[in-house]
């Protein structure tokens, strides 16, 4: 899925599906240099994804002014006991 790099080193390509994955990590710097530099290479080629990543950008800024709302214990805990049940056990 590599292709050979500066100095004989892989560079990952990445395509629009495994963009789309990362994306969150992307924008919270969570990602290596390589898997980083990939992805902006990537944004380079591609305007469908650049205008994804804006758009999710613009969702996260949209949705990060809105006031948190609280859970009632109860269905919090419905929630939670129903993605530990969809957790796939190791």
């Amino acid at each position: 899925m590599g292709t050979e790099g500066k100095a004989g080193s892989v560079v990952k390509r990445f395509t629009c599906g495994e963009l789309v994955e990362v994306v969150t990590a992307y924008l919270d710097d969570a990602l290596d240099e390589q898997d980083r530099a990939a992805v902006e290479g990537h944004l380079a080629c591609c305007a469908d994804c650049g205008r994804y990543l804006d758009q999710h950008r613009a969702t996260v800024r949209a949705l990060a002014d809105q006031p948190r709302e609280q859970l009632s214990r109860p269905v919090r805990d419905r929630l939670m006991a129903a993605f530990k049940a969809r957790r796939p056990s190791s």
